[in-house]
């Protein structure tokens, strides 16, 4: 369900019962702005982002981040480290 900002302003109390059967998108010129969701819903969605663990976490960063990873150990391997005690980016094992 989608309504205007101003919607749900004046019926805030119909769009929160709306709100817990699926969540309802507040749009603000025409664009969705917020969504308003069940406390059940909030709920799942919070116990799932802190449901990753540290490893997919570190997973999901090398792989965003490789191309990176490559350019800054490609430039360590040409021209060193310029600190002693640096060390170069490595894959988790």
């Amino acid at each position: 369900m989608q309504v205007s900002a101003t919607e749900a302003k004046n019926r805030f109390g119909q769009i929160c019962a709306q709100a817990k059967a699926a969540p309802v998108i507040v749009e603000k010129d025409g664009r969705p702005d917020s969504v308003i969701l069940s406390w059940a819903a909030y709920q799942a969605l919070t116990q799932a982002q802190r449901a990753k663990t540290l490893a997919q976490r570190k997973r999901e960063f090398n792989e965003t981040y490789k191309d990176w990873i490559a350019e800054q150990n490609a430039h360590h391997e040409a021209h060193g480290l310029w600190c002693e005690g640096l060390v170069a980016w490595q894959e988790p094992a």
